[in-house]
């Protein structure tokens, strides 16, 4: 989500500065019963079957990883910003889950492969996204995927990745690939938007 040693995203934002409210977005803390079981659902259509292993890159607070975990799948989640993997760590205690202090597009996981690699928000903050997706792909397992929930926000100076440039990059990488457009489904994200959504699954 940002980079490892000044823990701020592509715009200039202090993640670790942000952390003490980062949960109330109504898409980051999933508070409200109808936006948690609206990624609740959405991720059981993303992922596979439990149980799988799934690295959530630029996890924040971990609320993708506490749904993940509580569906029976085991967590790596990594973040560079040390205040949001406090939180995480304690949102994610008691369920099989890890977090680790660490760079999204070099994540310190070794030579452990996983199933999933579930990203939300994130790639558009990253320096040569084709390199990171790359790297990425380095460490799914033979039939494992990609989970990326991007989107491009602003109107007078738009930042992110549209969904057909993200497709394409991906495209070289993976054996099969779609796309969901999220923008039209209130309950995602506590409001109506009107920005492009999106989360694109894609396997290797």
């Amino acid at each position: 989500m940002h980079s490892e040693t000044t823990a701020t995203a592509g715009d200039g934002t202090d993640w670790n500065a942000a952390a003490a409210t980062f949960d109330d977005e109504p898409d980051h803390g999933l508070r409200t019963p109808g936006t948690r079981a609206a990624w609740t659902a959405r991720l059981g259509t993303w992922l596979p079957d439990p149980p799988a292993h799934v690295l959530d890159l630029g996890c924040g607070t971990g609320s993708l990883s506490l749904l993940a975990a509580e569906r029976g799948h085991r967590v790596t989640a990594v973040d560079s910003a040390p205040a949001m993997t406090g939180l995480a760590r304690a949102k994610l205690a008691g369920h099989d889950a890890a977090v680790l202090l660490g760079d999204a597009a070099t994540p310190p996981v070794g030579a452990a492969r996983f199933d999933v690699v579930l990203v939300r928000h994130v790639l558009w903050t990253l320096p040569d996204s084709a390199r990171v997706l790359r790297h990425w792909r380095t460490l799914l397992r033979p039939g494992g995927r990609f989970v990326l929930v991007e989107g491009v926000w602003g109107t007078l100076t738009p930042v992110g990745i549209p969904a057909t440039r993200l497709a394409d990059l991906l495209r070289p990488l993976v054996t099969g690939l779609r796309v969901e457009h999220l923008s039209n489904d209130r309950e995602l994200w506590g409001k109506e938007v009107e920005d492009e959504r999106y989360a694109v699954v894609a396997t290797v």
